[in-house]
């Protein structure tokens, strides 16, 4: 089967710079969009032999999840069960005969870190969920997560150790989320590969000198690991200043 994730950065916005020119020509079996900043509703595109599932964000033009898949789920659930994650949109699940599928678009800890107490909560709680479906059948994570993990993951490591998505404790509940029975499917392939970035700054011609971050991932449940085909970073693609990705996994 073949996955894409891509954070889109407003999916209207992205709609006009070659979303669905890409979408058609990766003719992917599920589609996981993050960061649509938008209500279905708003918009009149479709997506023709796609199922589609959004979770929307109760705040106009903010956050959101959306899958578009060529194969009907056994079931979709939205968010991970608990009142203070609710509301941005940022979770949907679909279980599959063989294997569940979370699309995952992780808080930001912002600047001076002002959320990063609420970013370490959710942590917890996102673990604690996506091991309780591992329980039960394996599983797919992927989407923006907000954290480079090593140094290897960005550009400019020694700069931005007190920077939002690059913080040890950030790091640290990475680790966590790993070695919970999950691998990182790109490293899993390529351990030592530099230069392999999925976002830039818009800001300093970042994407043109490749000074950026990974932090858009799949992950999957330990048990996949030897399924996994390939994990491919659409570096050249624009339309949002995240790239897409693609796994490949035999399942």
């Amino acid at each position: 089967m073949k996955f894409i994730s891509w954070n889109v950065n407003g999916l209207r916005a992205c709609m006009n710079k070659g979303f669905k020119e890409f979408m058609d020509s990766v003719d992917a079996d599920v589609f996981c969009v993050q960061e649509t900043k938008m209500q279905r509703e708003q918009a009149e595109f479709v997506f023709p032999g796609y199922e589609e599932y959004w979770n929307s964000a109760e705040k106009k033009g903010y956050s959101g999840t959306a899958v578009f898949s060529k194969i009907q789920p056994l079931a979709v659930s939205y968010g991970i069960g608990m009142p203070e994650h609710e509301g941005e949109g940022r979770v949907i699940t679909l279980e599959f005969p063989a294997f569940q599928l979370v699309n995952v678009y992780v808080p930001n800890a912002k600047r001076e870190l002002e959320r990063l107490d609420y970013r370490m909560r959710w942590e917890d709680d996102f673990r604690a969920y996506v091991t309780g479906l591992d329980r039960e059948k394996p599983v797919i994570i992927c989407g923006d997560m907000n954290v480079a993990h090593q140094e290897i993951d960005l550009k400019n490591p020694k700069t931005n150790q007190k920077n939002a998505g690059f913080t040890p404790q950030e790091r640290e509940k990475m680790s966590q989320l790993l070695s919970s029975g999950f691998v990182d499917s790109f490293r899993t392939l390529y351990p030592e590969k530099t230069g392999a970035y999925t976002w830039w700054s818009y800001m300093f011609h970042a994407r043109e000198n490749n000074a950026g971050w990974r932090i858009d991932y799949f992950l999957v449940s330990e048990k996949l690991r030897p399924h996994i085909g390939d994990c491919i970073i659409y570096d050249k693609v624009m339309g949002s200043d995240h790239c897409p990705i693609e796994l490949k996994i035999d399942i």
